[in-house]
């Protein structure tokens, strides 16, 4: 924040910028709805609190200075905006961007197909969609929320939990059969970048603990399922990222049911930052998604 002192009076800009414009005080006294002698002093005192002349008198006009006018070409742009700002307000009193951060599979499978509703129910809010791929510090970004997957672990920040999340072994059709989770050991794995430790909590989950096995790195959950439809190896993919792909048997199971995930996904937004009305109005619609999906999946 600059020094108070720097920041002058609006009216003694609103006085400067219409003298200059209408070139005598009291045609800009006119227009203001104000005595000349107000106008006459805003002025003065505008002078003496930048320390600058900002006035050449001469007889009944009034003419700027080279600085001066510099000055009031910048004022006029800030009174601009700030009746612009006004005006928006005015006109869209809940409205507003929201500048949300999201995972790319998540925004592309769950997020998206929903966001027209959302536009349908809240045309006064604006949202942009960034990729981040981890947490990131709110402080030193414009982000108003962002998607989280895992546990509650973001330091300063609140969290509304929109879902748990299920993985499935799968592969291409044509991929061996498997008598026991072990098996799986025999052949190429694919896997994450950011979840390496997945095989081994699905392999403890049936039986078969305190292993880690390798797999090919993938950074992002679109082109880990192209690999797997490719025939490159077996993947574990969450449930809801694959419906179509299982459907139209690209992609099949190999082995057991669903397994329970180790994190889940959150929306999240900082503590310390003022509740704007865009991010309420996106936080109760998402609340009420997230309600509604259990007896009605989008």
């Amino acid at each position: 924040m600059l020094p108070r002192r720097y920041l002058p009076p609006i009216p003694a800009l609103m006085a400067l910028e219409a003298v200059d414009r209408l070139g005598t005080a009291s045609e800009a006294a006119k227009e203001l709805s104000l005595t000349q002698g107000a106008i006459s002093r805003a002025l003065q005192g505008l002078e003496e609190q930048l320390g600058v002349p900002l006035l050449i008198r001469e007889r009944q006009r009034l003419r700027l200075t080279p600085a001066g006018r510099d000055y009031v070409a910048e004022v006029r742009k800030a009174l601009h905006l700030l009746a612009s700002a006004s005006i928006t307000l005015r006109a869209n009193p809940t409205g507003g961007s929201l500048n949300l951060a999201i995972l790319p599979a998540f925004g592309m499978h769950w997020l998206a197909p929903r966001l027209a509703r959302f536009a349908q129910s809240h045309p006064e809010v604006t949202i942009n969609l960034s990729t981040r791929l981890r947490p990131f510090d709110f402080q030193g970004s414009t982000f108003d929320a962002a998607i989280h997957y895992g546990r509650q672990d973001w330091p300063g920040v609140n969290y509304l939990k929109l879902m748990d999340e299920e993985v499935l072994a799968v592969a291409a059709p044509g991929f061996p059969r498997l008598e026991q989770a072990t098996d799986l050991l025999a052949h190429p794995l694919l896997q994450l970048e950011s979840r390496t430790g997945d095989w081994g909590r699905w392999l403890a989950h049936h039986g078969a603990s305190g292993l880690r096995p390798p797999g090919m790195l993938f950074d992002q959950f679109a082109t880990l399922t192209q690999g797997a439809i490719h025939g490159m190896g077996a993947a574990l993919i969450p449930t809801f990222l694959i419906e179509r792909e299982l459907a139209e048997g690209r992609l099949i199971p190999i082995f057991g049911p669903p397994v329970r995930a180790l994190g889940s996904y959150y929306l999240v937004w900082p503590e310390n930052r003022p509740d704007r009305a865009p991010l309420r109005s996106f936080r109760d619609w998402l609340a009420a998604e997230v309600a509604a999906q259990t007896t009605c999946p989008a």
